[in-house]
């Protein structure tokens, strides 16, 4: 029986520690998706209503989804609240939150 030689991880290129790579997976994953191509900032707009239109606009537009447009734009809001986790301002979450009753409302789906 032949052991397999343990294979190195190639650190050329990169910059920033391990640790500090694995801090930014999630970053990386709502920049480069195949769930949606999301618009700049649109975590950050103030109204849910505004998130919930720019999602479904970018859900209906995007050709690297793999579910349906609700699906894809529900999963991306709830994988940023997840991720933000205690990060996010008491009211900032309860206007995510919000912006999932409005994202039902935008594609016509029961609460």
């Amino acid at each position: 029986m032949m052991k397999k030689s343990a294979q190195k991880r190639s650190s050329a290129g990169s910059h920033r520690s391990a640790r500090s790579q694995s801090k930014r997976w999630s970053a990386d994953v709502t920049r480069n998706s195949d769930a949606l191509d999301l618009e700049d900032s649109v975590f950050n707009k103030r109204k849910p209503e505004d998130i919930a239109r720019s999602l479904k606009r970018s859900a209906l537009q995007s050709r690297r989804r793999k579910g349906t447009p609700f699906q894809s734009a529900m999963s991306m809001l709830t994988f940023y609240i997840n991720r933000a986790g205690k990060n996010l301002s008491q009211s900032r979450r309860h206007t995510l939150d919000r912006a999932k009753d409005e994202l039902r409302k935008v594609f016509r789906r029961p609460a």
